[in-house]
């Protein structure tokens, strides 16, 4: 079933697309750009939408509709979204490396992805609730490991 070793990410079916994503939800973390170096930083601050203990969008059909901004990871842009985190699996693949141990496809679930911290999982505050993103920034989402 290691699809993604034997496909390329232009021959997945929407299905194991969809099922490559490992839902740590980090994508969903707002970023600040600097202004003068132009270097990003990742905040705990999330999407209104992401689910701080299942680290999932809780309306996932509705997000674009609901939260404009939100971006679709696709064939067409993965080049480009340079601010998704080393450890997405999207990234992962693209670079030509492999999936971790921790991911949900390996472990068979996503247990072991929070037990090592690499989730957004009771890490995150809702952007709601935050008055200035740069008060958030922190370094968990850049950590990568197999």
């Amino acid at each position: 079933m290691s699809f993604w070793k034997e496909k390329t990410l232009a021959q997945l079916t929407s299905e194991e697309w969809e099922l490559l994503c490992d839902g740590c939800g980090k994508c969903c973390l707002n970023k600040v750009i600097d202004d003068e170096t132009e270097e990003l930083y990742y905040t705990n601050a999330a999407c209104k939408l992401l689910d701080p203990i299942q680290c999932q969008c809780q309306q996932y059909d509705e997000r674009f509709t609901l939260v404009p901004g939100c971006t679709k990871v696709t064939l067409d842009n993965i080049a480009s979204l340079t601010w998704l985190p080393d450890s997405c699996a999207y990234r992962r693949i693209y670079q030509g490396r492999d999936l971790p141990s921790w991911h949900p496809l390996l472990a068979g679930d996503k247990q072991q992805m929070h037990a090592n911290g690499m989730s957004t999982q009771n890490k995150i505050v809702n952007e709601t609730k935050v008055k200035y993103l740069e008060d958030h920034i922190v370094l968990w989402p850049l950590k990568d490991c197999d």
